[in-house]
């Protein structure tokens, strides 16, 4: 049928004039006057599958590979009829035949246009692919480009992976077309915009200006925001009018803030920022909203070793000090007492806005147990108690919650010297004891337990007046006297003078301890709870009683004086 309809549309004459038409274009100077490495354009001819057909005005059609049309999703993107422009790779005049190339048509073309953006110092879009060692690798259309790392941003990026994919503005750096390398940088393009709207912020930035910025980066002491070319501090007491423990529990790198310009050193170029000065000060009028003796809750927002604060209402908080949190407990530390995020009531014992301070008081919400004790227990009430604690010093006696009374080592017995209360006491022990004080404003409960008892030296005096004899045991040697026991619990001293009328280096030289021995009352004193005792003075009487019997009776028959004298001597030897 095609030869049936060929025949019939083309006669002798239609095929001559064809060829001769032919034959003129072969003949033509221009035709076939292509230079190879010359871009040139072309139109498609025919669609294949594996290639493209493409007439630029040659001997004979050029080849592409299909593969040079097919995006993305494997579509062909080009149809017969189209024009293109193409790269003449290589041609053989004597067979006819030329190579030709899209894909590097479109890369001579790009080329061209990169030199002319650098030529113009003017931008080009590109997505960054992948990172490689020292860089990124930008996608701009057809070229691929090198991104140094150190050209990425003004400043070191923390997570260098954050930045594949995205697409970016660059500015042209270098070009090596014959490596096919092109360099590019968007730090330079940063800071040239950086730089201009420096010079603009100069010229308009003034104190008390509201502007907007974005956070830059963080530190423990408060927070850089880019105004837009120029960098501010917002210190960390100007984020919030409550307590920051650290910049981040309220900003995060990257936000974008509203803040407030405190002040402005053009010519340092230093600008203070605030975050808090757009918000109210809740600070105002603070002794009018708390009165002191005002009862409200809180939550406890911080500890530290002297007491713990608590937040009243954003950004106004009270310091309960460690000694207002309990009548009773002696605290080491806030945390036996309240945790973080407790709610806690509060009683207000004083505001001083200056400093925007608040003293709170967690005590004062119960009635203080000291006035309860003082009432119940007067001075000189008895009371029964149990052992709770045994020191040095004393024993405590639970009395009330978190009240215990104190019985000094002194007051446990009279006459008994009690070298430690665990002698005689054990925990857990229940003891009658008397009142003794009660100090609510020092907080101290004395008791006695001697005090149930009268005092035995009250009557020592009259038991033992002066010049009276006794009789005692040798319970303790020292280097000036003996202590005698004349009765439980009473001692006497016989100093180390009144031993003997001759010199006595020490006393263990003529006692020892456990020996009886009789002596004269010569000092007294119940309130000084002492008795003064005398061996010497006893044999004093002694030999005055022998002499005065002497002298009565006369010397005996055959005694001389020669003999009275060898007997005084014999009796001062003895002694």
């Amino acid at each position: 049928m095609d030869n049936t309809e060929h025949s019939k549309t083309s006669t002798p004459q239609d095929m001559e004039m064809n060829f001769e038409s032919a034959l003129e274009d072969y003949l033509n100077e221009d035709f076939g006057d292509l230079e190879e490495g010359i871009i040139t354009k072309g139109v498609v001819v025919r669609v294949g599958k594996e290639h493209i057909l493409v007439d630029v005005n040659f001997k004979s059609e050029g080849q592409i590979p299909v593969a040079e049309f097919t995006d993305a999703e494997g579509n062909v993107t080009v149809g017969v009829g189209e024009e293109i422009d193409v790269y003449v790779v290589g041609k053989n005049e004597s067979e006819g035949t030329i190579h030709l190339s899209r894909d590097r048509a479109k890369r001579m073309q790009l080329f061209d246009k990169l030199e002319d953006l650098q030529d113009k110092d003017d931008i080009i879009s590109g997505r960054i692919q992948r990172r490689i060692k020292g860089g990124y690798t930008v996608d701009l259309g057809g070229v691929e480009a090198f991104l140094p790392g150190s050209h990425v941003d003004l400043r070191p990026v923390p997570d260098m992976d954050a930045l594949v994919g995205k697409e970016f503005e660059f500015r042209v750096l270098k070009i090596n077309r014959r490596r096919s390398n092109v360099i590019v940088s968007r730090r330079v393009l940063l800071e040239e915009r950086r730089e201009s709207l420096r010079r603009d912020l100069l010229t308009t930035l003034e104190e008390g200006q509201v502007v907007k910025g974005r956070v830059k980066n963080i530190t423990e002491y408060g927070v850089f925001v880019d105004l837009g070319g120029l960098d501010g501090l917002m210190h960390i007491t100007d984020m919030s009018w409550k307590r920051v423990k650290h910049p981040k529990e309220m900003v995060g790198l990257g936000d974008e803030l509203e803040l407030k310009v405190l002040s402005f050193d053009k010519d340092k170029q230093k600008v203070s920022l605030g975050m808090k000065q757009l918000t109210p000060d809740p600070w105002q009028n603070i002794a009018d909203k708390y009165p002191v003796d005002l009862r409200l809750s809180g939550k406890v927002t911080n500890l530290v070793d002297y007491g713990a604060f608590v937040e009243l209402e954003p950004g106004v908080e009270g310091l309960v000090h460690i000694s207002e949190m309990s009548w009773t407990r002696k605290l080491r530390h806030p945390s036996q007492m309240v945790h973080l995020g407790d709610e806690v009531e509060v009683v207000v014992l004083g505001v001083d806005p200056d400093k925007k301070r608040i003293s709170l008081g967690m005590k004062q919400v119960k009635p203080n147990p000291w006035d309860l004790v003082a009432e119940r227990y007067p001075e000189g009430a008895v009371l029964e108690g149990t052992v709770k604690n045994i020191t040095e010093f004393g024993i405590f006696i639970g009395i009330e919650d978190g009240i215990d009374g104190l019985i000094h080592v002194s007051d446990i017995s009279w006459t008994k010297k009690v070298r430690h209360p665990g002698e005689m006491y054990k925990v857990g022990d229940v003891v009658r004891a008397k009142v003794l004080t009660v100090d609510k404003q020092n907080e101290k409960f004395t008791l006695g337990i001697k005090q149930l008892a009268d005092d035995p030296w009250h009557d020592v005096p009259a038991r033992y007046p002066v010049g009276a004899l006794v009789k005692g045991t040798v319970t303790n040697i020292t280097d000036f006297g003996l202590f005698v026991e004349v009765e439980e619990g009473i001692e006497g001293l016989v100093h180390v003078s009144e031993i003997s009328r001759k010199k006595v280096k020490t006393p263990a030289e003529l006692y020892k301890e456990g020996d009886v021995i009789e002596a004269r009352v010569i000092h007294v004193s119940a309130d000084e709870r002492r008795l003064g005792l005398s061996i010497k003075s006893l044999k004093e009487d002694e030999d005055k009683r022998k002499a005065k019997e002497y002298r009565s009776s006369g010397p005996e028959v055959g005694v001389g004086l020669g003999d009275l004298i060898r007997q005084k001597q014999e009796e001062d030897a003895q002694q």
